[in-house]
């Protein structure tokens, strides 16, 4: 306890929750949201191929989340192009990762020690962009909960939202990937985490919103940096939702299963199914008297 107290939690919440973003932290947030785009299948290619499809591609992974939220509060969808210092710096770290020379810049920013502090910076960012977008929507809809829930939400992850349309701006269209179908861990983060400030800002959570930021800023940063660096793709929500998820959501009914199993079992029956029984000899001779005859003929 007393350690605790001598520990000035919240004035090291405050100022870290005043820290500018720009343009340190958001060139962390491009390096790592271009590198992910790097690694999607003929994504180099197509920036040999179509270098203004992949620009196209990177600004959507740099700003999808603005894009995405503007559009829900009914703002031009390209507002935020006009912060020509970010579109500039963004264009760089493209261009960079994708066309330097003997791929220099792009083999140390991969550089895993190197990239796990990029990862745990855009994590900063990521809570930072909730927190605004909530605080965004409360301003034009006080009394609107699922509105401030919604832009918090494509502010933490509409990059993952807008997914979809980044594969056909490359030419693939896969919409069993849909994000809403298969959520990531970053986009239930932001889910959750959305809620979180939602309640902070219109006061059913008794947390300072500085406060809010530093914990949940700290457990993005552990998660993430933990799931990059051993490559895993385990959500850490996995375990309290396998508990939660049957008592307030059902499991996968009976019927189903038994119409899967009865699937599954015909087509074993169908593979097992006894050879058809040999001719007779008797048979075999009819046919080769036939097909002779019809040679003659």
């Amino acid at each position: 306890m007393e350690l605790a107290g001598a520990l000035p939690l919240a004035e090291l919440a405050v100022a870290f929750a005043s820290l500018p973003v720009f343009p340190l932290f958001d060139t962390a947030y491009f390096i790592v949201s271009v590198l992910y785009l790097k690694y999607e299948p003929g994504a180099v290619e197509m920036s040999r191929r179509s270098p203004f499809a992949s620009w196209l591609c990177a600004m959507l992974h740099c700003f999808g989340s603005y894009i995405l939220a503007d559009l829900l509060l009914g703002e031009a969808p390209i507002h935020y192009f006009s912060n020509n210092s970010s579109v500039i710096l963004a264009t760089a770290v493209w261009y960079l990762i994708f066309f330097c020379p003997m791929n220099l810049f792009y083999k140390c920013v991969s550089f895993l020690p190197l990239k796990l502090i990029f990862v745990a910076m855009k994590e900063v960012v990521r809570v930072r962009k909730i927190a605004a977008g909530v605080h965004h929507a409360h301003h034009q809809y006080h009394h609107g909960w699922f509105i401030m829930m919604a832009t918090g939400w494509v502010k933490g992850s509409g990059v993952a939202l807008l997914s979809n349309l980044e594969q056909l701006l490359r030419g693939v269209w896969k919409p069993e990937t849909n994000e809403i179908l298969h959520m990531s861990f970053p986009t239930k983060a932001s889910l959750y985490g959305t809620v979180l400030f939602t309640l902070q800002q219109t006061r059913w959570l008794p947390v300072s919103e500085a406060n809010l930021i530093f914990f949940f800023t700290m457990f993005m940063i552990i998660c993430k940096v933990f799931m990059t660096a051993t490559h895993s793709h385990a959500s850490p929500f996995a375990p309290v939702e396998s508990c939660l998820c049957p008592v307030f959501f059902g499991s996968v009914s009976s019927g189903h299963t038994s119409h899967h199993h009865d699937h599954h079992g015909a087509s074993q029956e169908a593979s097992h199914a006894p050879p058809p029984p040999a001719k007779s000899k008797e048979e075999l001779n009819e046919g080769t008297r036939k097909r002779k005859a019809k040679k003659a003929e």
